[in-house]
């Protein structure tokens, strides 16, 4: 499957471009690649690729959803009518004498009728279509993301009315068809312009591009035939993930159109960062804290684990920096078994106040290592090991 473009390299306008700035570029490149202007063999594709671009880097929601997610982001989130849903193609070439290029906003066509439509430049009416998908972000301990956790989540989202089951009519009633569209949801029109006659196919006024009529709407949805509610789904977060991860639950997101199948509910999982430990795919990092004297004479000491306390010995002669591996102590994998390790980087610390006697300590120790304290330069230690 070849890889969509970049919307910006597309438009060829910066990530960091204006509202106006889109703008201006798309209608440049559109005037340039239109189909009925443009008879190159590619120019349809082109013109259909810079209308999807801009469709989205001026929705301000759709531009953020994909300069967080990239094209994953819209894919996953719109449907193709969702991406051209309230762009006003019709008013954007108005004052350029292009008008009936088409738009869906406030009267126009879909700009996809224009390649899309059947014969005659005509769509019937949809039927019933897939719901859109949700994105929901959730924080977690690096304890949760270690063991696995059922969560209770509320998502707001969109259902089928229970009332009217999604007709939007009152119970005891039914929806009529259109008699200005007869049910197809849109009508035809032609318009001539300085590029030649475009016949193009609008929403149809009547009815909205429903096709039907409703006389006696639902008191409970008031005809839309979705309503608005806060629903409690669990789900289980599996051992081993992390920030990023996203997990699917089918069926669990936007109430579908027309009857069709709702969306899914995608869950993005943010590991908030630990006190103690810090990750590495599945490798726990800490630091542990031990006296000079621990490192020089060894020792046993006990370290914090994601399970529980551990026993950890430290060899006599220990340096700063040291690095200790305890196997099997780290993250559990997510699409494996196993777990990885616990890493513990020894940091020995100097005292910063002695007493007096501790500093004869210190300077006997000296004095039977062969070493000076006092009365010579670094310059003089490396010339009498010269």
């Amino acid at each position: 499957m070849a890889t969509k473009r970049d919307y910006y390299e597309i438009l060829g306008v910066d990530k960091k471009a204006s509202a106006d700035d889109i703008k201006s570029a798309y209608r440049k490149l559109a005037m340039q690649y239109h189909p009925d202007k443009n008879k190159s063999p590619d120019a349809e594709e082109k013109f259909k690729e810079i209308s999807e671009s801009y469709a989205v880097l001026s929705d301000q929601s759709k531009r953020q959803q994909y300069d967080q997610f990239g094209h994953a982001g819209i894919d996953q989130r719109y449907s193709q009518e969702d991406i051209f849903r309230g762009v006003d193609f019709e008013d954007l070439f108005r004052d350029i004498g292009m008008g009936g290029m088409g738009g869906r906003g406030r009267g126009g066509g879909s700009i996809f009728d224009i390649f899309f439509g059947g014969e005659g430049g005509g769509r019937r009416r949809e039927g019933p279509s897939r719901g859109s998908d949700l994105l929901y972000e959730l924080a977690i301990n690096l304890e949760d993301a270690a063991k696995g956790k059922a969560v209770e989540l509320e998502v707001p989202r969109t259902e089928t009315c229970d009332v009217c089951h999604g007709s939007g009519a009152r119970p005891g009633t039914s929806p009529k068809t259109c008699s200005t569209c007869r049910g197809s949801g849109q009508v035809n029109r032609t318009q001539n312009t300085p590029f030649g006659r475009f016949m193009t196919t609008s929403t149809c006024g009547t009815c909205h591009g429903t096709g039907t009529i409703i006389d006696s709407p639902c008191t409970t949805c008031h005809g839309s035939g979705t309503v608005q509610k806060r629903r409690k789904i669990e789900v289980k977060i599996p051992p081993g993930v992390d920030t990023g991860s996203r997990l699917r639950v089918p069926g669990e997101g936007e109430a579908g159109g027309k009857g069709g199948p709702p969306g899914d509910l995608y869950v993005e999982i943010n590991v908030r960062p630990h006190n103690i430990f810090t990750r590495n795919e599945n490798d726990l990092i800490m630091e542990a804290a031990i006296s000079f004297t621990q490192a020089a004479l060894g020792d046993e000491i006990i370290v914090p684990t994601l399970d529980g306390k551990a026993e950890m010995k430290i060899p006599p002669g220990t340096q700063n920096g040291h690095v200790f591996r305890l196997r099997g102590k780290g993250m559990p994998g997510l699409h494996y078994s196993g777990k990885g390790d616990q890493l513990v980087k020894i940091k020995v610390e100097v005292p910063t106040k002695l007493t007096d006697r501790q500093k004869e300590l210190l300077r006997e120790f000296a004095q039977i290592s062969g070493e000076r304290t006092r009365g010579k330069s670094i310059f003089e230690k490396v010339r009498d090991h010269i």
